[in-house]
């Protein structure tokens, strides 16, 4: 595919919602439609969080932090080289996204995937070889502060194919496609 046309300055995008919306599918194709580096968010958790979503017990704010700070970490770092980049994370809770927004001084916008209860139950009931249990979704919808109104932030429904997600998205990122 084309490179589009990205932004003068480099940027930060976290692809954020529950589990099941298709953040590491977005987040991927996001990354491939405008040429940056993608990192899957997931692979950033330590063990002890993987192994505790793994049994079916919800993370804590005090399971998050270091999880947040390490991704916070790589998006910095990412944007002093001059780079942009594309993440995908939970990013459930304003307090987080804030931290986030913080690690990158501003230079930060969300793409919030949104889908129905029911879409994403089917979606996490189908895939396999993931450490998170459709169990977690329940917890993951009650965590949620709904970002929609947020600054930055760019609300896409999931209720489409990847390829209509990351059209949206890039509309949204004010990217030209």
């Amino acid at each position: 595919m084309p490179q589009e046309n990205v932004p003068a300055a480099p940027q930060a995008v976290i692809v954020m919602g529950v589990s099941g919306c298709g953040k590491s599918s977005v987040g991927e194709a996001l990354a491939a439609r405008l040429s940056l580096p993608f990192i899957e968010g997931d692979v950033l958790h330590p063990e002890s969080n993987v192994e505790k979503m793994a049994r079916g017990t919800p993370l804590t704010d005090e399971d998050r932090w270091p999880w947040l700070t390490v991704i916070g970490e790589r998006m910095a770092d990412a944007l002093a080289r001059g780079e942009g980049i594309i993440v995908s994370c939970s990013a459930l809770k304003k307090i987080y996204r804030d931290h986030l927004r913080a690690a990158t001084g501003g230079r930060l916008s969300f793409v919030y995937l949104e889908g129905s209860r029911e879409l994403l139950g089917r979606r996490m009931g189908s895939r396999t070889g993931h450490f998170m249990p459709l169990g977690l979704l329940d917890s993951q919808l009650a965590t949620l502060e709904v970002p929609t109104g947020e600054p930055g932030v760019v609300t896409v429904s999931i209720d489409q194919t990847v390829d209509g997600i990351v059209a949206d998205a890039l509309k949204g990122l004010a990217v030209e496609a």
